[in-house]
């Protein structure tokens, strides 16, 4: 029987599709040449100190994400109104309240309990990282369990995570499985679509044919 998760996507009130650090001023100053893309281990480092404002894009894709944007905002209203429609395939409920974001009819009330609650895609905007790195986003109709007034995942969030992450993606790679695979949840202020929760997952010298399965063949934007 399914249940109700969070509420409506469409007519809310959308901060910035996302935030501009200080990094990123200075890198649209930049040229792709001057660029230095993260590594595995330059990730690592950012992840455990929960330096998320120190991740970056190619100064050009930084350029174009600001294009995309700005005629993405024109032509649907919000970029939350574009995942939805364009590369989620999700149809909201209507809003109850909509500034707290899309409201769908869930499968299951607990987060990753039902592959049907959940969508994996490749990054459309990835940040500037080695190319043996894959940038993969994990979204959910459900809302995960956060603690005021910060929104920092609980305990049982990240259980559900790492969880679902040993049997979706660690396990899968296969050997040093762990060693391949890293998360990471934006906090608010960094986060590209806000209401709708979604997770961040980084994977290295993974083949194509293993993304392919992960995302269903659906490719990111060109």
């Amino acid at each position: 029987m399914s249940t109700t998760a969070d509420q409506g996507c469409g007519d809310e009130e959308e901060a910035p599709a996302f935030h501009l650090t200080e990094k990123d001023r200075q890198n649209l100053l930049r040229s792709d040449s001057d660029f230095q893309p993260h590594t595995w281990d330059n990730l690592k480092r950012i992840i455990a100190a929960n330096d998320l404002e120190s991740l970056r894009r190619w100064p050009s894709d930084l350029k174009r994400y600001l294009k995309w944007t700005k005629e993405t905002k024109e032509r649907y209203g919000t970029i939350t109104n574009y995942i939805c429609k364009e590369r989620l395939h999700w149809e909201p409920l209507l809003p109850v309240h909509p500034d707290d974001g899309p409201e769908f009819e869930v499968q299951s009330p607990e987060p990753f309990a039902d592959e049907r609650d959940y969508k994996i895609l490749v990054n459309d905007w990835p940040y500037g990282l080695d190319p043996e790195i894959t940038h993969i986003v994990v979204w959910l109709k459900n809302r995960l369990p956060t603690v005021p007034p910060e929104g920092d995942l609980t305990k049982e969030a990240r259980r559900l995570i790492e969880r679902f992450l040993q049997r979706t993606f660690i396990d899968r790679v296969g050997d040093e499985g762990d060693n391949k695979v890293m998360w990471f949840r934006n906090w608010t202020g960094l986060q590209s679509v806000r209401g709708m929760d979604h997770i961040h997952v980084l994977v290295r010298d993974v083949s194509q044919d293993i993304v392919d399965e992960w995302t269903g063949g659906r490719t990111p934007l060109p």
